[in-house]
């Protein structure tokens, strides 16, 4: 019979990856996505031109594909919804509107490191940095001054380093907040960074993770420049810990798929859970060539 098509909603640098990695594998690929030269459309078995909200786009993808995936977090979460209904998807749409919207991901975050605080043993819990959200004038005035200096990120829609301002006193932070157009934001402390890093997990239905090593990641201008993994690249409590938290952070999700969370190492040594990507990240793309897996 014919080989399984898969599908990928998205066709940039990361559904190439993923259509290399899946064709590798003896599967065909069906790439949605609006533009027409997309990267992942131009080397697939089929491809979409389409909206990501597109019905008759997403009926076409449904048709052809036995199962789909992502390559981009603002694919609309209620795309991935209405494919579920009929396909396997994966990671699931709630997964992907929890990482669309900082208010909530905080939250998620929140959540995670409390209950691995309730845990008799481990490594403890990460939680983010201390942080409001700001959706009304009413919520701006209640800022707590610990929170400044900060920054000011839109809770939607924001990537590498879009959607934000740094603030330093209340005039500031009110005057960024109606420059980003007075929508719900987060406003996150300033801390003394030392270094950045993330953790990349794979988590099947059935709840099994795996991982690849704890990788040290360097920023420029807010996109990753240089990742490096290698044997004590940070302080192996330090990577237990980001490990410990990452998964956690899946579990908490049921997430299915491949996850990244990005993690701040501050400079007294302590961890901070950053983000969530729900697909494959930059952090990991040296594993296509280095590594077995």
């Amino acid at each position: 019979g014919r080989p399984t098509m898969l599908g990928v909603l998205g066709g940039g640098q990361l559904g190439r990856m993923f259509v290399h990695a899946a064709q590798a594998l003896g599967y065909e690929t069906v790439v949605l996505d609006p533009d027409r030269h997309s990267p992942a459309g131009r080397i697939s078995h089929h491809f979409i031109e389409a909206g990501y909200r597109d019905p008759d786009g997403l009926r076409e993808l449904a048709a052809r594909a036995q199962a789909i995936t992502t390559e981009f977090e603002n694919v609309p979460a209620e795309s991935l919804a209405e494919l579920a209904r009929n396909r396997p998807v994966a990671p699931p749409a709630e997964c992907v509107a929890i990482a669309q919207d900082r208010v909530r991901e905080k939250a998620h975050f929140a959540r995670c490191a409390a209950r691995a605080a309730q845990a008799p043993s481990g490594p403890g819990g990460v939680a983010p940095a201390p942080y409001a959200v700001i959706e009304t004038e009413v919520d701006l005035s209640a800022v707590p001054d610990a929170l400044l200096p900060g920054i000011l990120k839109t809770a939607r829609m924001g990537y590498d380093g879009k959607g934000q301002a740094r603030v330093t006193t209340p005039q500031e932070l009110a005057a960024a907040w109606q420059d980003l157009g007075a929508v719900p934001c987060v406003l996150e402390k300033m801390l003394p960074l030392a270094q950045e890093c993330s953790v990349i997990v794979a988590r099947g239905r059935d709840g099994a993770m795996v991982h690849l090593p704890v990788q040290r990641n360097l920023h420029r201008g807010g996109i990753l420049a240089v990742t490096e993994v290698y044997e004590q690249n940070l302080p192996p409590a330090l990577a237990a810990q980001a490990l410990a938290a990452a998964k956690s952070v899946a579990d908490g999700l049921h997430y299915v798929g491949v996850l990244c969370v990005e993690f701040f190492v501050l400079q007294d040594g302590s961890l901070v859970v950053n983000e969530i990507a729900p697909r494959p990240h930059n952090s990991g793309h040296y594993s296509q060539n280095a590594c077995d897996v």
